[in-house]
């Protein structure tokens, strides 16, 4: 038994000498180490809290891009023929580096959690599970590992390429164009064949979801309604979402009840993609059906453009009929059936024409009437549609006899009124709540509501922003992987993780990914607006009469916040 110890030993030795030879052959060490670097600061607060899963994912992503820099300068390190210490110099760092990696992931899962719940806590959440950093190792190794041999192929293919061209040209030339053709081939592939299908099977999957409609629910049944029989719309030509917001509304019973005062039946009307052939075809529509209504003699009539798939929020509609006691039309008009994030990303001015032909049908009737006999004019929108309603018109078209105001909530980071009015901000006042000129015109509310607006006198036009904080709809940049966004800069708001830090490249990943989750936190978080700060944006945007400051807050608190719990776009 002694005898055959030593060759035992020897044996695991040897395996444990090649695997690590092999190891060192395939892996990157200054990829490994800018790999953890990476992975460490994924686990880091952004504005939104994160499932494991999500985090995960991200961190698997981060790691997996952190290796690429890391290799690439090792790889540019040898490229330029500089010196690199002796093989057993290196292999000695080899296995530093592999320790350092080790032990900086494994601190970056041990804070995880508190960063994570310094993210929830402000948000009223409960804690994270004392099990989620290793669920989080779970999830982020596969997703890595695909990655990396996604790299390695492309590394394999580029050497291949190169090997063809290298006998037609000299061997530099050759490597360069070897990479402009990998690269141009990914880039074709991925947006002309794969993005380009995908976007087409998401599309016709959401265009079938449009059309779906329950086997119990019938055109509605009052004159006044969209889709009823006295309708100019035809009920099969507006969608599931659409039919949520005609017949989930208030009526003038629920708004007494709700306000203790007398109320009326508010207006719905909604025009859907397939009701009529073009944008200015579903506008000419959608006044013909304002007309037949009567919505012209209401108090107040509101454009509203939807978000992507044409969903209304029903606490931006529901609030303002309550405020004034359903003495309220609107109109909305569907432009898409992608999701607003889907449509954010790749058509951000997909709605334009479409909100652009609404405002000037429905305007150039309404400065027709006698000022006396019409209603005040309004522009609303949610996130995409605040986007497309800015777009709407400009100032200068409106001058001679402007509207009377806008209500435009979680206004997308490429909205082109609230970039210019954030830039010319008053100094001194938060990116995240910023101050414009003397704020007769143009205000910016969260959470705190009017706070601070005592003394402000209104002009005759009032647009207010509505935004929170937290929400990376508003506040992700394209720029963010290698400048500093000015609402990094204290003070935070008041639903932001203290523990907040900007990252180059990494925090940009962080703040696309919870764009593309801006609905997950609760309610008056992120890119899901609270009915109670649409009330007070509401109030101050179109001034209903016979209400004071005690009945304001007594309505909020008797609308639940969660009965508005978004549908998740």
């Amino acid at each position: 038994m002694t005898a055959t110890r030593p060759r035992i030993t020897a044996g695991w030795t040897r395996r444990g000498n090649a695997l690590w030879e092999t190891l060192a052959h395939h892996l990157s060490p200054p990829g490994l180490l800018a790999g953890s670097v990476f992975f460490a600061l994924s686990l880091t607060p952004s504005l939104l809290p994160r499932t494991e899963t999500v985090q995960g994912v991200l961190s698997g992503c981060c790691f997996a891009l952190g290796y690429g820099f890391g290799n690439l300068a090792h790889w540019l390190w040898g490229y330029l023929g500089l010196k690199v210490p002796p093989g057993r110099v290196t292999r000695a760092l080899g296995v530093l580096v592999a320790l350092v990696c080790i032990g900086l992931v494994l601190l970056a899962l041990f804070y995880s959690n508190s960063w994570q719940n310094s993210v929830r806590a402000v948000m009223g959440m409960p804690p994270v599970d004392e099990y989620q950093p290793l669920l989080i190792a779970v999830v982020s190794l596969p997703v890595a590992t695909c990655l990396l041999v996604v790299g390695k192929l492309l590394v394999s293919l580029i050497r291949l390429v190169w090997g063809w061209l290298m006998p037609h040209m000299p061997r530099r030339a050759a490597f360069v164009v070897a990479i402009l053709l990998v690269a141009v081939m990914a880039s074709v592939l991925v947006n002309n064949v794969f993005l380009r299908a995908a976007l087409r099977a998401a599309d016709g999957f959401y265009e079938r979801l449009d059309a779906l409609v329950p086997t119990e629910g019938p055109p509605p049944a009052h004159w006044y309604q969209t889709g009823s029989a006295a309708s100019l719309i035809d009920w099969t030509t507006i969608g599931r979402d659409s039919r949520i917001y005609v017949q989930s509304g208030p009526d003038a019973a629920d708004i007494a009840a709700m306000t203790g005062r007398p109320a009326m039946e508010p207006l719905r009307t909604y025009v859907g993609l397939r009701s009529a052939p073009d944008p200015q075809a579903r506008a000419e529509l959608a006044l013909a059906e304002l007309q037949r209504i009567g919505a012209f003699e209401r108090s107040a009539l509101v454009l509203i453009m939807p978000v992507g798939t044409g969903w209304v929020d029903r606490a931006g509609v529901d609030t303002l009929e309550y405020l004034h006691g359903g003495d309220v039309a609107s109109v909305a008009v569907q432009y898409s059936y992608l999701t607003s994030v889907l449509s954010l990303w790749i058509e951000p001015d997909y709605g334009t024409a479409t909100a652009r032909a609404l405002f000037n049908t429905v305007y150039d009737y309404w400065t027709a009437l006698p000022h006396d006999r019409r209603p005040r004019l309004y522009l609303y929108g949610l996130s995409l549609g605040a986007l497309a309603s800015q777009n709407s018109t400009t100032v200068y078209d409106v001058l001679a006899d402007p509207f009377d105001g806008a209500l435009w909530a979680g206004p997308p980071f490429s909205s082109p009124i609230w970039s210019r009015v954030t830039e010319s901000r008053q100094p001194g006042t938060p990116a995240w709540l910023p101050r414009f000129g003397n704020s007769s015109a143009i205000r910016f509310m969260n959470q705190s509501g009017a706070a601070g607006w005592d003394g402000l006198p209104w002009g005759p036009m009032r647009i207010v922003f509505l935004q929170y904080a937290s929400d990376p709809i508003v506040f992700f940049s394209f720029d963010a992987d290698w400048r500093r966004p000015a609402w990094f800069e204290p003070p935070r708001g008041p639903d932001v993780s203290p523990a907040l830090n900007w990252y180059p490249v990494v925090t940009f990943l962080q703040l696309a990914l919870d764009a593309a989750l801006a609905q997950t936190p609760p309610v008056g978080y992120g890119h899901v607006y609270s009915p109670r700060n649409y009330i007070d944006a509401w109030y101050e945007v179109t001034q209903p009469p016979g209400w004071t400051r005690a009945g304001l807050e007594a309505l909020k608190l008797a609308i639940d916040p969660e009965d508005y719990a978004p549908f998740r776009k």
